[in-house]
This record gives C-alpha cells, sequence and structure tokens, in this order.
C-alpha cells in the first residue's frame, strides 16, 4: 500500500487539476477559434467544406485539450520532488537548487 497523504497534498492536487481543466478549456477555445474562424470568415464555403472546417477545428481542439491536461497533471508531481506512488524522498537529505558558496 502506499502512503496517506496530508490535507495539504490533497489540497495541492485539488488545485492542480483545477488549473488544468480551466487551462485546457481556454487553449481549446482559442485553438478551436484560431482553427475555424479564419476559412469561415474570410473564404464563402460550401456546405460540406464548413463542416469539415469545423471537424478538424473541434479535433484539434479536443487534442489541444487532453494534450493540456496531460501535460499539467503529469509533471505535478515531479515538481513536488517525487512521483504520485512513488517513493519520498529521504528525510535526511536535503536538496538545494544552488549552492551556498556561489552567494556573496
Amino acid at each position: 500500500m502506499g502512503e496517506r497523504r496530508t490535507q495539504a497534498e490533497r489540497d495541492a492536487m485539488t488545485v492542480e487539476i483545477g488549473y488544468a481543466l480551466v487551462s485546457s478549456a481556454v487553449l481549446a477555445g482559442l485553438t478551436f477559434a484560431a482553427a475555424s474562424a479564419p476559412a469561415l470568415l474570410l473564404f464563402d464555403l460550401g456546405r460540406t467544406a464548413r463542416t469539415v472546417v469545423l471537424g478538424l477545428a473541434t479535433a484539434a481542439a479536443v487534442l489541444a485539450f487532453a494534450a493540456r491536461v496531460v501535460h499539467v497533471l503529469w509533471r505535478f508531481p515531479r515538481r513536488e520532488g517525487r512521483r504520485l506512488g512513488g517513493p519520498a524522498p529521504a528525510p535526511d537529505r536535503v536538496e538545494h537548487s544552488g549552492s551556498a558558496d556561489s552567494v556573496t
């Protein structure tokens, strides 16, 4: 079995999921608009061509949404210093991003 997460860890994951969903929805909307607006607003398309453009724009938006969610949630545990379900870092080992010798 795994170790139990603290309330702070659960809260952090909840916030991260919310961030992933909101930022992904914004990205999907922008992707859809960017893919469909030029063709629909600048060109006089027939019904079939309009349907194809909207279908491709929708597919691109769905792909962008999914890719963003995966990207945000995949890197979250690594930022915390460990992967979910993986071993916790040793408590006696302190990791620093820089050395104290470089500070003057």
